[in-house]
């Protein structure tokens, strides 16, 4: 008799198939290109410039898996992952959905939350730009307004303040550090404020280091 794999086995399977499946395709668009305009690269130039960005995205994405892993689950970090956008949408979505749901990440509960937060978040963000690809020469002028440059670039910072709040309120003790680090980082440094896909695990990384100390010492 075959035995039934338990959720998270049968995750981890079908979630490996979605990885795989998600690269072979991101990288048949640009084979396809070059097989069907007969245009390859030369082998030096691509060296060259995986080079000068690839070791800080394979740094950034090693330390984001240890990042978010533990808060998203299992389903939802490998729906996470394949969708993108982690710090800007999918990981502020998740963390919302599981206080609104007053259930802890790490928990079966938690996982469920999480990636039902992500799938729904994955489907909005593809109906908002199939939306916005239809009615792109009349929203153009409205986006394209001086008035909303501003609110344009304050997105990051209203969705993590925001969550921020939350969380902060919950344990102060632990956010303080944190928090005093990216502040005199950012104004000893503005021009940091670009390098987020670093830095959240940099922050988070502190939280726990600062919690571990204060558990240690019965303060918390």
């Amino acid at each position: 008799m075959k035995q039934e794999l338990s959720y998270r086995d049968s995750v981890h399977k079908t979630g490996r198939i979605w990885m795989f499946s998600a690269l072979a395709l991101l990288l048949a668009v640009p084979a396809a290109i070059c097989v069907y305009y007969s245009a390859w690269p030369p082998v030096g130039g691509v060296l060259k410039g995986l080079l000068s960005v690839a070791p800080i995205f394979w740094t950034v994405g090693v330390i984001e898996v240890f990042t978010y892993v533990p808060m998203l689950g299992t389903g939802g970090s490998y729906l996470g992952f394949v969708t993108g956008n982690l710090a800007n949408l999918k990981v502020p979505c998740a963390l919302n959905s599981m206080d609104r749901a007053g259930v802890q990440p790490g928990t079966e509960e938690g996982e469920v939350i999480s990636t039902l937060a992500i799938a729904t978040s994955s489907i909005v963000t593809t109906l908002i730009i199939a939306l916005g690809v239809l009615l792109l020469s009349q929203i153009a002028p409205v986006l394209e307004s001086p008035v909303l440059q501003p609110a344009f670039e304050n997105i990051l910072p209203a969705l993590f303040g925001a969550l921020g709040v939350v969380f902060i309120s919950k344990d102060w003790k632990i956010a303080i550090a944190p928090l005093l680090f990216m502040i005199t980082l950012f104004l000893l440094v503005p021009s940091l404020g670009s390098a987020v896909g670093i830095l959240v695990p940099v922050g988070a990384l502190i939280a726990i280091g600062v919690a571990r100390v204060l558990y240690k010492k019965n303060l918390l």
